[in-house]
């Protein structure tokens, strides 16, 4: 029998009311950030309703340059859908990421039409 090895990122997804969670674990680079983007853009075209995308960080392992860029195509997806995009439970790594590369406030300030 062969074993595979865990995938380097795993995806959960909850939907309650107007509102996404997506649990990010494992490790968020270039080669899992694409599933990131593609995931959260199909969950925006299956439930159009929703106002909220919230990205739980609380089992990252991981984060580069890579999978801050696909939190940037993130937000660019959720902006344009009219979500408001939070980043929570961020572990010291990411929010290290997001203050050195100046983007903490970008992705985590509230569009204006957002109440």
């Amino acid at each position: 029998m062969t074993h595979l090895p865990p995938p380097a990122l795993r995806l959960t997804v909850a939907r309650v009311a107007r509102e996404l969670t997506v649990g990010v674990a494992g490790d968020l680079d270039p080669d899992t950030g694409d599933h990131l983007v593609d995931t959260v853009t199909e969950l925006l075209a299956l439930h159009p309703g929703v106002r909220g995308v919230r990205l739980d960080f609380a089992e990252l392992s991981r984060i580069d340059s890579g999978g801050l860029s696909a939190l940037l195509m993130v937000h660019r997806r959720t902006g344009a859908a009219g979500c408001v995009l939070y980043l929570d439970n961020r572990p010291a790594p990411l929010e290290r990421l997001l203050r050195q590369t100046g983007t903490l406030d970008h992705l985590t300030a509230r569009p204006a039409h957002a109440s």
